[in-house]
């Protein structure tokens, strides 16, 4: 839960679990000034959201609206023509293809390769001057991209869909602090979950491939945006070594890798 501090304004965030049923007053660390729990304390912009209550609201709707999810990103293709090919050609291929997938088969190990028709699917959440040309950059490198504009479509994608890569900035919808809620949500998840999930932090700041700085972040890799355009390269080589710790835990399991 948030309250505003109606003296100096300043945002009280309080852990809801330690709360009592009944309202109650708490003390602001800045100005020193008593904060009741009621109406008049709660933040405009989390009335707007409704995320600390778990419901969404929309202006000119119903408060009870169901917020939408982070769209699909879709890139757009160039028109191509048809390519004419022979039944001969066509009969070969189809008997490669087999060939090929059968050989796939023999030689692959239950929860060690991912399969091949299903992509990664991955959620990005960070400000709008980089949002279209790494969503685009990782489309085309394979993946499935929804792309949230703010912490209420981040937050309903995240519980609608399951999801295999975050990448999330920490100046995402920072009025609403979306970056708080989008770890949060992967925070709260089960340990069997969190496994199956892998968290990118987007910063302007910290060293790409940081390792200590994933650490204390809580996140399975740190990447500049001065790096952006490598980040599918820079995800997969991560993704080698995570999927290698957990390997024999896949293969126990029969999940495939990310």
């Amino acid at each position: 839960m948030i309250i505003v501090c109606q003296t100096c304004s300043s945002r009280l965030q309080l852990d809801d679990t330690k709360l009592p049923a009944r309202s109650f007053s708490v003390r602001c660390p800045k100005c020193n000034s008593e904060v009741s729990s009621g109406e008049g304390s709660r933040s405009p912009a989390l009335e707007q959201t409704a995320l600390s209550s778990g419901g969404a609201t929309n202006p000119g709707s119903s408060r009870f609206a169901q917020p939408k999810p982070a769209p699909l990103f879709e890139v757009e293709q160039p028109a191509t023509q048809p390519v004419a090919v022979s039944p001969a050609a066509d009969k070969l291929l189809e008997l490669l293809s087999g060939l090929l997938s059968q050989t796939g088969a023999r030689g692959q190990q239950p929860g060690n390769a991912r399969p091949s028709w299903s992509p990664r699917r991955a959620l990005v959440c960070i400000p709008e001057d980089k949002r279209e040309s790494l969503s685009r950059c990782l489309a085309e490198n394979g993946y499935q991209v929804f792309v949230a504009e703010d912490s209420r479509q981040a937050v309903e994608r995240m519980r609608e869909n399951q999801l295999d890569v975050v990448v999330v900035d920490p100046r995402f919808d920072a009025a609403e602090q979306g970056a708080v809620f989008v770890t949060r949500e992967v925070n709260i998840l089960r340990p069997a979950q969190r496994r199956r999930l892998f968290l990118v932090l987007l910063s302007p700041s910290l060293r790409t491939m940081d390792a200590h700085s994933a650490f204390l972040n809580n996140v399975n890799a740190v990447v500049n945006v001065q790096d952006i355009t490598e980040l599918p390269v820079l995800i997969e080589h991560r993704l080698r070594d995570f999927n290698e710790l957990y390997k024999d835990f896949n293969s126990a399991t029969n999940v495939p890798a990310l």
